[in-house]
């Protein structure tokens, strides 16, 4: 029995994916154009997609699992379960008007023609607003739609923002945070969810690894309490004695949101020779 898992067949969510699984130790060969692979390494089949067509896939149970953004998933509303965040592929789906306009909040859509890929968001967003609004569905080039007069304002993908500077448009309304998600079918067999709960413990060994820095450093004993309360490791750090008497070695572990504050408040309290080394997996 293989755990048969969809993902796109091009593009970044593409090369995102195939990346993760190569560093779940997951071994897929993709040749050219192949729609299907076999892992050679773990019991999964891999279809490559159209990202748009993945839910509905998944919802079908012809795949059981899929890689997509939250977008599709909230567009296509189809019936499928979202059973882990990826935290790759991060982007947001903003309204954007034409720079010089002015824009007093959301009530400027009203009466408003809105150019858009992702008409079931916008409506859902208009409609808790209380906003009447005429959406026109495109695809491609939605930027393009306020300057050639078919729209007043477009709702499409937004990352870096610049190709929406490069139009002459500006971000007024961010409606849904997206990223890459692991949806399931919800009626996955109790023999494929056991699959799927070995690839999730390897993503989320991934996820934690990425997020985390080994830190070894030099510290003098009478500074050693100290040090180590601003270490707030797995457990506890381990410390070992130095040949040079009275120092010893403190090995943690640094969530890379609080690393750089930590690091300067361990210098502060007397820490030398500070190594930080990247970590590969972590299993807690």
């Amino acid at each position: 029995m293989k755990l048969k898992l969809a993902i796109q067949k091009s593009g970044r969510l593409h090369d995102d994916s195939m990346r993760l699984l190569k560093e779940c130790g997951i071994d897929v060969s993709n040749g050219v154009n192949k729609l299907k692979a076999d892992a050679s390494n773990f019991p999964l089949e891999v279809y490559f997609l159209r990202d748009d067509d993945i839910p509905q896939y998944v919802e079908d149970a012809v795949a059981d699992i899929g890689f997509v953004g939250e977008n599709v998933v909230y567009e296509k509303a189809k019936k499928v379960a979202v059973a882990h965040e990826l935290g790759f592929g991060k982007c947001r789906l903003s309204i954007a008007v034409h720079r010089n306009e002015d824009y007093p909040g959301a009530q400027y859509l009203a009466g408003k023609k809105i150019a858009t890929s992702y008409p079931v968001i916008v409506s859902r967003f208009l409609k808790e607003k209380g906003i009447e609004a005429e959406i026109h569905e495109i695809s491609g080039s939605v930027e393009i739609a306020p300057g050639i007069g078919l729209a007043d304002a477009i709702c499409d993908l937004v990352s870096s923002g610049s190709t929406l500077f490069m139009n002459g448009l500006k971000e007024v309304e961010t409606i849904l945070q997206s990223q890459a998600v692991l949806i399931k079918n919800q009626g996955l067999a109790p023999e494929k969810q056991q699959l799927l709960d070995r690839l999730l413990f390897r993503i989320q060994a991934v996820k934690k690894a990425k997020n985390n820095k080994y830190v070894l450093l030099n510290a003098p004993n009478e500074k050693l309490k100290e040090i180590i309360s601003l270490l707030p490791g797995m457990k506890s750090p381990t410390v070992l004695p130095l040949a040079e008497e009275g120092w010893s070695s403190v090995h943690s572990v640094l969530n890379e949101n609080q690393f750089w504050d930590i690091i300067e408040q361990l210098k502060a309290a007397g820490a030398q020779g500070i190594l930080v080394v990247p970590i590969e997996k972590m299993v807690v």
